[in-house]
């Protein structure tokens, strides 16, 4: 038994879509007595760390619907049904900024809302960046303007408030470790 493990003892399908699914589990809590568990499965998602030739780090702005607003983020997408990670992560660099690599290195893997969502995010750094001919074009409901920053200027977003989205915040603080380490 895990620890805390809360057994499932019915499973719902409230709702099926394009991205995420919503399932009503009624679980048995640890102490024997019952709760209700909203969930939203998901398939899961890859984020690129893509560092121009310059050290920029190249992001993108986009309209986010359900803040009704747009964000800077690094560029990410979900993963395709079989898709493998680093695969997935090649194909959203290319489609969202028109690069692509010689090599994708996996990061680490994290949970963007366990407390209701199963979303795993794979994050990579994208190495040796170069502007490719006939990229993949964006998916067709996508809408992104490029931007590139210095690690300092990201920083500087990250903390006026301009960075709000938190993979794009894990991965400039990783950025911003692994300078320090390195100093």
């Amino acid at each position: 038994m895990k620890k805390f493990e809360e057994k499932t003892l019915s499973s719902e399908k409230i709702f099926t879509g394009r991205v995420i699914s919503l399932q009503v589990d009624e679980v048995e809590l640890p102490d024997g007595k019952t709760s209700k568990r909203e969930i939203v499965k998901h398939p899961g998602a890859v984020a690129i760390i893509a560092l121009t030739a310059d050290n920029k780090i190249i992001m993108v702005e986009q309209y986010r619907k359900a803040l009704e607003r747009s964000l800077i983020e690094i560029p990410a997408g979900k993963l395709e049904k079989g898709e493998e990670p680093v695969l997935s992560a090649e194909r959203e660099l290319e489609e969202e900024t028109g690069y692509e690599c010689e090599k994708m290195e996996h990061i680490i893997s994290f949970y963007t809302s366990p407390g209701f969502a199963d979303e795993l995010v794979h994050l990579y750094v994208a190495h040796n960046l170069k502007k490719k001919e006939n990229a993949a074009p964006l998916d067709e409901d996508e809408f992104v303007e490029l931007i590139e920053l210095t690690l300092e200027e990201a920083e500087n977003h990250l903390l006026e408030g301009k960075i709000q989205d938190a993979k794009t915040a894990y991965a400039v603080q990783y950025l911003l470790l692994k300078k320090a380490m390195n100093s």
